[in-house]
């Protein structure tokens, strides 16, 4: 059988599930992903200690083209294993790791179909047990080990679970013990933009119900051709998109999540976006007097600024740690075991795990924590906006990936890091001492970070200036430094 290695990214499976003109083929079909189920069934019976026939497992889809076909198989897979299997039909991921240890559905895995905000032609599947979702490691070997499987011949069976009812139903409580209100969102306008992914939930099942007024919510429709804007936080256009609506209306707030609702972002009454560092400064000023002095764990690309905020106005401590959002979960949850109070990582692409809701990274959730301060700023007459009025704003920020060719990339990748390091020591430059990945300079224009990708052969290279024009002087000062590897492409600099 074919190797499954390649679909593996990171800590998830993604794959192209439809075929579209002029895109990739094909490589993830429902009887691959029943291999890859059957795999899971297979990991957990032996993590469990238990027979596969007294497993419990949850199977969840967001609003992709290709969600229902790939259940299904999924669900075969888990069936032929012999799994007993819950069809949890439309889903957030979030939810479906909170069906791991809700009492009432206490599943012993659960299984995500998504690919994130990624084009709808792509697919992925994301596994969870009650200790949190499966890491790379774990991918591999289930990848490793759905290679020894046959694709399931029969259709499978599963029983149905309205778990998104009941995880909206936790939102709710958590939402009405933080204001200390039955309706505790009577009074404030919310605009909610679910990007047509699966967070129209939110809407009619969280907002609605305790009092938010919704006019001007859009995209709340599932519809996995995602005709409006991509379902993704980071993308300038969904942005756009959220903001103009908050004003147009004026809303006292504007949320937008990615498809499977692990991410999120907002938009002030006054159309200033909240993302990116301001999302993390925000949540950390949120829980900045619940956890005096504790650590905010995040992305090697925050800003300096964020850094002042955080450490300067706040009283916390910064750390930044590799990217990959699992990666920045996984150092949060070490720094706690080590004694060191961590409650939040956050990335600035909006995946924000809390140590009160179990380092899940859940869209969501930092919405409800949101929205609990926005309702008591309400109540006092203060503006939400408040909370970080000390993060100075972005002047100039810029991202170029250099692309790097050759078999050997991540070979060349290292000699060009290490250069980049010792040229800019020779040159005077500020070498951060404690960089994570990669080599982050700071400057009396601004700060770079270059890094290896953590999947490609590309070095991105983030720059944010202090000043209009700045940005271009440290693009200029990257390239004299990277100057002599004919294996870059240092056209992208301009």
């Amino acid at each position: 059988m074919e190797s499954l290695s390649k679909l593996q990214n990171g800590s998830d499976v993604r794959g192209v599930a439809l075929a579209v003109e002029g895109g990739a083929p094909v490589n993830l079909t429902p009887s691959i992903a029943g291999r890859i189920a059957a795999a899971f069934a297979g990991w957990l019976a032996e993590q469990t200690g238990k027979q596969p026939d007294a497993l419990r497992i949850g199977v969840g889809h967001d609003s992709r083209l290709t969600a229902r076909p790939l259940a299904e198989g999924t669900i075969a897979g888990l069936s032929a294993a012999g799994a007993c299997v819950f069809d949890c039909g439309m889903a957030s991921t979030p939810a479906m790791f909170c069906s791991t240890v809700y009492p009432e559905t206490a599943f012993d895995g659960a299984v995500m179909l998504t690919a994130s905000h990624l084009p709808k032609e792509r697919n992925g599947m994301k596994f969870f047990t009650r200790q949190g979702g499966l890491d790379k490691p774990d991918i591999a070997a289930l990848l490793a080990r759905a290679e020894m499987i046959a694709a399931p011949q029969q259709p499978g069976s599963a029983q149905p679970c309205d778990l998104i009812s009941r995880y909206a139903a936790a939102l709710c409580e958590r939402i009405r013990d933080g204001v200390g209100d039955d309706l505790p969102l009577a009074g404030l306008h919310v605009v909610l933009d679910a990007g047509n992914g699966a967070g129209g939930f939110f809407a009619g099942q969280v907002l609605a119900p305790l009092g938010a007024d919704l006019t001007g919510s859009q995209f709340l429709e599932p519809d996995g051709n995602f005709p409006n804007h991509i379902p993704n936080p980071e993308n300038k256009a969904a942005m756009e998109s959220v903001r103009q609506a908050t004003v147009a209306h004026h809303a006292d707030l504007g949320i937008i999540f990615d498809t499977d609702v692990d991410r999120m972002s907002a938009v002030l009454s006054d159309g200033s976006e909240v993302n990116r560092d301001a999302i993390i400064a925000m949540m950390a000023a949120i829980l900045a007097p619940e956890y005096p002095g504790s650590t905010i764990v995040t992305d090697s690309v925050t800003s300096d600024r964020l850094t002042r905020f955080l450490e300067g106005k706040l009283g916390l401590r910064h750390r930044r740690f590799r990217r990959g959002y699992k990666n920045v979960i996984n150092e949060s949850i070490r720094l706690n075991r080590e004694g060191i109070v961590s409650p939040l990582a956050i990335e600035t692409s909006g995946h924000g795990a809390l140590s009160e809701n179990y380092f899940l990274d859940d869209g969501a959730y930092l919405a409800v924590r949101l929205l609990i301060a926005a309702a008591k700023a309400k109540r006092e007459g203060k503006s939400l906006g408040a909370l970080i009025e000390g993060l100075p704003p972005a002047c100039e920020e810029a991202e170029r990936r250099i692309p790097i060719a050759g078999e050997d990339f991540a070979e060349t990748g290292k000699r060009v890091l290490t250069a980049f390091e010792e040229r800019a020591k020779a040159h005077g430059y500020a070498v951060a001492p404690d960089s994570c990945e990669g080599v982050r300079l700071t400057l009396p224009e601004g700060w770079m970070l270059l890094r290896m990708s953590l999947h490609d052969p590309l070095l991105p290279l983030n720059v944010e200036g202090n000043h209009p024009g700045d940005c271009r002087i440290l693009l200029d000062t990257a390239r004299e430094l990277l100057d002599g590897f004919p294996q870059l492409d240092l056209g992208v600099l301009g």
